[in-house]
């Protein structure tokens, strides 16, 4: 099965290419199949993550940046391919 985790964050104002760096430098532990970083209006950066595994096993997702670099938590969701 295919489970596809997404990560999604809100830069504070003007720190959006801090944001995007720092979540390309993050490493996970194994490597997902796939990994792919977006950025949008609003300075939001988006992370998914691809996976052989099922729905609800333990996966390694990426952390919660530093306060200083964020409006609000992180967003996560979790999908299995269909």
């Amino acid at each position: 099965m295919t489970v596809a985790l997404m990560w999604e964050a809100r830069a504070v104002e003007g720190r959006g290419e801090k944001l995007l760096s720092w979540a390309k430098e993050q490493v996970l532990e194994p490597a997902p199949e796939r990994r792919e970083t977006f950025r949008a209006p609003a300075d939001r950066v988006l992370v998914i993550t691809w996976w052989d595994a099922e729905y609800g096993d333990a996966l390694p997702e990426l952390p919660e940046p530093a306060d200083e670099l964020v409006t609000r938590a992180v967003h996560r969701w979790r999908f299995e391919a269909a």
